[in-house]
């Protein structure tokens, strides 16, 4: 046990079972350990080194803001916070963007935004949203009351109320909800990631959209994972051909530092007023230079780069030997194996490939622009392990 090892055990809160390594400096999709030892990283901090670690461009943004000034609150006007907005609206076609500190953040305030819009349209008794079953929304009271997941809704009573779970790719289920409750908003997410990286159903999610304009009722795209070209696009609800009301996103955007934003379209754009909702850090300069490098970097050749990649895992892994499945979109990808998938983790850990986990499914969060050389080292490291009794 490592003195780190040791202190982490001693001094953090006991909320994290760590993996076996200690991650002391990298370059791109590659890291090394206090010992020097090399790793192909494919979780990129959980989605969120878009470039990878260390990116110079979002250094030399980040740090020419830092030595400028730091922060500033929102009491003041600030250039990167106004202009990642204007990036973002301008590439989405949205109106406003609030800006938070994470993607729990960003889902709270589209949840008051839901919230405020039902009460203007149809009373104070409009506060339901629905949200899919196996879904996830944040660590927050309210967003793990949002979480359509039963294993969420404990220790920690009594939650927030006003939320219901609809059954994912059944637009009878949220049909049925609807009628039963007065519903401001439906809460979606275009790959359920936390929930086992599955992908929405193509019509379930356009009926969905039809569904929330038919009622009047907002249609919120939680893209705190999907986001910022993860899933081959700017945003994971492109691929479906439809534009949400309200769009959250976090992770990516950032490429390290903590951001979050709440990404409003016509509909609501005005809901929020003076007083409504505010953050002393959301928008910190510092991170908002960093995104803006991030935001302005994902043009098409990124997202047909994304898109090859994913292409090539998908193609080289469906079949593979000790492979049951593989799910996602982009390179957001889950991989069930006959293995039980912590000792496939642990094992790709030894050969120097780290991955992540999702339910019982391997999860591939690479940066996205891994060189293909490394994803190419890193896939067949994964099906040699899979492959072995």
């Amino acid at each position: 046990m490592t003195d780190i090892t040791s202190k982490d055990k001693q001094y953090i809160a006991n909320t994290y079972s760590r993996l076996p390594v200690e991650i002391a400096c990298g370059k791109g999709s590659l890291v090394y350990d206090t010992e020097g030892r090399r790793y192909i990283d494919l979780g990129s901090g959980i989605a969120v080194n878009t470039f990878g670690v260390c990116d110079e461009e979002w250094i030399k943004a980040v740090n020419a803001q830092i030595n400028a000034v730091q922060h500033t609150s929102n009491i003041f006007y600030s250039a990167p916070c106004v202009e990642l907005a204007e990036v973002l609206c301008t590439r989405t076609g949205m109106k406003k963007v609030f800006f938070a500190n994470s993607g729990a953040e960003a889902n709270e305030c589209a949840i008051k935004i839901a919230r405020k819009y039902g009460e203007e349209k149809q009373g104070k008794d409009c506060y339901t949203i629905i949200t899919l079953k196996n879904s996830f929304h944040g660590r927050t009271l309210a967003t793990l009351a949002a979480t359509g997941q039963d294993a969420f809704h404990e220790h920690f009573f009594p939650f927030p109320s006003g939320f219901v779970y609809a059954d994912a790719n059944d637009i009878e289920s949220v049909n049925k909800l609807c009628s039963e409750n007065k519903v401001c908003a439906v809460m979606f997410e275009p790959v359920q990631g936390e929930g086992g990286v599955t992908p929405l159903d193509g019509e379930f999610v356009k009926h969905l959209y039809e569904f929330c304009k038919k009622k009047d009722i907002l249609l919120i795209a939680d893209e705190v994972q999907t986001g910022n070209g993860r899933c081959g696009e700017l945003y994971g609800y492109m691929n479906y051909g439809i534009t949400p009301d309200v769009v959250t996103t976090a992770k990516g955007l950032g490429g390290g530092l903590p951001i979050g934003a709440c990404i409003m379209g016509e509909k609501c754009k005005g809901i929020l007023s003076y007083g409504d909702h505010g953050s002393t850090f959301g928008g910190n300069p510092a991170a908002a230079a960093g995104a803006l490098s991030i935001i302005n970097r994902i043009d098409d050749k990124l997202l047909n780069g994304v898109k090859e990649r994913s292409e090539y895992i998908f193609r080289e892994l469906s079949s593979a030997v000790g492979i049951i499945s593989i799910s996602g979109m982009g390179l957001m990808i889950g991989i069930t194996t006959k293995k039980p998938v912590k000792e496939v983790q642990s094992e790709c850990i030894k050969r120097g490939v780290l991955c992540l986990t999702a339910k019982d499914k391997l999860r591939l969060l690479p940066a996205l622009n891994i060189p293909f050389e490394l994803l190419k080292e890193a896939v067949s490291v994964i099906k040699s392990v899979c492959a072995e009794k």
